[in-house]
């Protein structure tokens, strides 16, 4: 590899670069540039930084692919370059991905700019990010490029993921490493180098925290890379990398579900490609592959028939299979099933849910609780164990997620002149719209119906209810998929919820039946609020041990958040945001039907 600096700059860019902030949901403000042309654009390419650095590392890519007529943003993450916060720190993972979801949909707004009209560039963890915010959130952008992701970071330390959760557990979000990246394990430009050593904004330690979410991100990332169908460019050096595996790349770029996806290896050039002496090399693929992205028209294929064909599809018929009887997997099941019907019966949670169902609005409201309860100590144990499971800890999530996105679509409608009228159309008990409506002032909601397959669910309702001390809520029992029915309802309702129903029900055409009822109801302008599942690390563990309200394995087919927000659309709304779980399980998202629809 040569020492040689290439030029900094292929075609002139006339782009004017300015600084700015924006005001982040928990009322932080983070700096970003701008790089702007002299006449309003209508094309964006978004850049994410590596760990550690910040935007104005950017300036030579930027200058160097001289997209005259595009405009270019670059943030410093929380934590990083100009931005407040703990150097190297934020909440977790999840928290900077929800940051970048809500920093695209700023500038979107802002600069007039559609999702659609947007390519967003991340570099190693900022790569990540962009990577699982395409998969959790799956905004319509143009495309996605990937610079020598992080999937998996080389970590010398023999057995440092398990230190690293000890540490974790030990000293919670505040404890911190120091990298061991050093600037000539980035670049062979010795320029660049000095650049890197000498620069006062960037920082040297990085969150226990970041790097524990980073690596359980990467995990879902590549197991589950067909849910991601933008078009791709993924970058890399192979091999030689000194702070990335190429394995976990290849696996994940191998994959990826998108129909388009280009991966390019620069063999002998170091982590840091964009910087490197020969970067030219990497800037020519990166600056056509966004032309072409941009010169091109996607017609998205709608994933309405993804029950029918498809990655999840296929699993779904896979747990639907018995397992081989001398298999060691079928072996592991079924102890664990003997424990969960014996000793199991001791936690109260567990006894529940063989009873009722692991499914069923009782369960459901006992993990909102969230009060381990059992026999002897060991059943208290063994619920509060049950409790914690990644998959209850999501659903409370997905409640808080819920009643803040309800408050959000209340607060929207009473902005447009509108009544608030709500509608849940399988609320179960329907806590969360009961404590909602508690919590607001007298006469915010003008009505609200509670509907429920289940009689027993209506009258728990109506019993809650009363003792909420709320009032002017109807109940009454309804088939949530019964399209004429939904269709019928009056008064109009300008809020409607759909909370846990979908993700239970494999089949497309009755959730496709409930959304047209929906759409037929609601005033034009109104909201819908729905949750999905698009991912469960204990999917085959639950289709293999545990049973639904109708007492049958509890088998799931995974929507994707593509597929759902798809078969919205289809139905005429337009979704406008998407809050997901920590762990990447349970999504709540916020559309509105047109006015046209």
């Amino acid at each position: 590899m040569s020492n040689r600096v290439s030029q900094p700059a292929v075609f002139p860019s006339r782009l004017t670069c300015s600084e700015h902030t924006v005001r982040m949901r928990d009322g932080v403000d983070l700096f970003y540039r701008a790089w702007l042309p002299d006449t309003p654009a209508h094309r964006a390419v978004i850049l994410f930084h590596r760990g550690h650095e910040h935007s104005g590392r950017f300036e030579d890519l930027v200058e160097g692919l001289g997209l005259s007529d595009t405009a270019f943003f670059a943030w410093d993450a929380r934590g990083h370059g100009r931005s407040p916060g703990e150097r190297g720190h934020a909440p977790s993972f999840a928290w900077l991905v929800e940051d970048l979801d809500e920093f695209v949909r700023f500038l979107s707004r802002v600069h007039s700019i559609p999702q659609e009209n947007i390519i967003v560039v991340g570099l190693s963890i900022g790569a990540v990010a962009v990577a699982a915010w395409v998969h959790d959130y799956a905004p319509r952008i143009r495309a996605m490029v990937l610079v020598t992701p992080a999937l998996r970071i080389k970590l010398y330390v023999p057995l440092a993921i398990p230190g690293l959760r000890l540490l974790h557990k030990l000293r919670g979000g505040r404890a911190f490493v120091t990298s061991y990246v050093k600037s000539r394990m980035l670049t062979h430009d010795e320029r660049e180098a000095e650049r890197y050593d000498a620069d006062p904004l960037i920082g040297r330690s990085i969150a226990v925290n970041i790097l524990l979410g980073l690596h359980d991100a990467s995990t879902r990332l590549m197991a589950d890379a067909g849910a991601v169908r933008a078009p791709t460019l993924l970058l890399t050096t192979g091999r030689a990398d000194w702070v990335v595996r190429f394995d976990a790349q290849r696996k994940f770029f191998e994959r990826l579900g998108s129909p388009t996806k280009t991966m390019r290896v620069f063999e002998g050039m170091r982590h840091d490609i964009l910087h490197e002496a020969d970067r030219r090399l990497v800037f020519d693929p990166l600056r056509r592959f966004v032309v072409e992205q941009f010169d091109a028209q996607p017609v998205p294929e709608p994933l309405l028939e993804a029950d029918r064909q498809g990655e999840t599809f296929e699993e779904f018929e896979r747990l639907r299979r018995p397992l081989p009887s001398l298999s060691l997997q079928r072996a592991v099941f079924t102890a664990q099933r003997l424990v969960l019907k014996t000793l199991g019966r001791l936690s109260e949670g567990i006894r529940l849910g063989w009873r009722a169902g692991f499914d069923s609005g009782s369960s459901l409201d006992y993990v909102y609780e969230n009060r381990a309860r059992g026999s002897l100590i060991i059943g208290k144990w063994f619920d509060r164990l049950y409790l914690q499971s990644p998959g209850w800890r999501g659903v409370r999530q997905r409640k808080a997620n819920l009643e803040s996105m309800l408050l959000k679509a209340v607060e929207c409608t009473r902005e447009s002149g509108r009544p608030v009228r709500l509608l849940d159309v399988a609320s179960g008990s329907g806590r969360y719209v009961l404590e909602t409506v508690r919590s607001l002032p007298r006469g915010t909601v003008e009505s609200a119906l509670l509907r429920d397959k289940s009689p027993a669910s209506v009258e728990a309702g109506k019993k809650l209810a009363a003792d909420l001390g709320v009032e002017g809520v109807t109940f009454e029992t309804g088939d949530a998929f019964d399209e004429s029915s939904l269709g019928r309802i009056d008064p109009s309702p300008t809020v409607a919820i759909v909370s846990g129903l979908y993700e239970l029900f494999p089949h497309n055409e009755p959730v496709m039946a409930s959304l047209r009822g929906l759409a037929r109801a609601m005033r034009r302008g109104g909201y819908l609020i729905y949750t999905g599942q698009p991912w469960h690390p204990q999917l085959e563990m639950i289709a293999r041990v545990l049973v639904n309200r109708d007492g049958e394995p509890w088998i799931m087919r995974r929507r994707t958040q593509l597929e759902l927000d798809d078969l919205v659309a289809a139905a005429g709304f337009e979704k406008i945001e998407t809050a997901v779980d920590e762990q990447g399980i349970f999504t709540v998202s916020l559309a509105r039907i047109g006015e046209a629809a």
